[in-house]
């Protein structure tokens, strides 16, 4: 069984970071999912979702920060990262993660919806593949979900004001 590398003072730290990524998505009104891989107390990606912007399915958070990773250390192996965000993450994004190699995967809110690091499933901790994660979530949970409620909360007010405009 794996266990975490760091403490709730690294977790905090980290996720913050993960958070401030999420607050760049908001202000290019995407949706506000952050996340960063962090590399022997480093981090090497950062990522923010960019799906509306690039009209790319696969340009989530953790996708652009586990590229940026890769990148960095020059290797399609992530072994002894860990991997931040603010949203658990959906199917594409844990498989990506298992093939990547990330070897701790932390986020903030749950994600009943999509979300395959406990909600739906968990692939994250699947012992049949040939690679699985430590998976924590709650890191930071409120902050994570309320950017995602007051979004989608903004969203649907937007969306109301300018059907009454169009009536009028």
């Amino acid at each position: 069984m794996k266990t975490s590398s760091l403490t709730q003072e690294q977790k905090e730290f980290f996720m913050n970071e993960a958070i401030i990524e999420a607050k760049k998505a908001e202000v290019i009104r995407e949706v506000p999912i952050g996340a960063v891989v962090v590399l022997e107390g480093k981090i090497i990606g950062r990522g923010h979702n960019l799906r509306e912007t690039s009209q790319n399915a696969t340009a989530h958070a953790e996708m652009i920060a586990i590229q940026q990773a890769c990148e960095a250390t020059g290797s399609w192996r992530l072994e002894n990262a860990q991997l931040f965000v603010t949203l658990e993450p959906c199917p594409m994004c844990s498989g990506a993660l298992l093939l990547s190699r990330v070897e701790e995967v932390y986020f903030g809110a749950f994600d009943p919806k999509g979300g395959t690091a406990g909600s739906l499933l968990n692939l994250l901790e699947d012992e049949r593949f040939n690679h699985w994660s430590y998976v924590e979530s709650g890191i930071l949970a409120e902050e994570c979900g309320q950017l995602l409620t007051d979004f989608f909360r903004e969203l649907r007010r937007l969306k109301k004001q300018a059907k009454k405009e169009k009536k009028n």
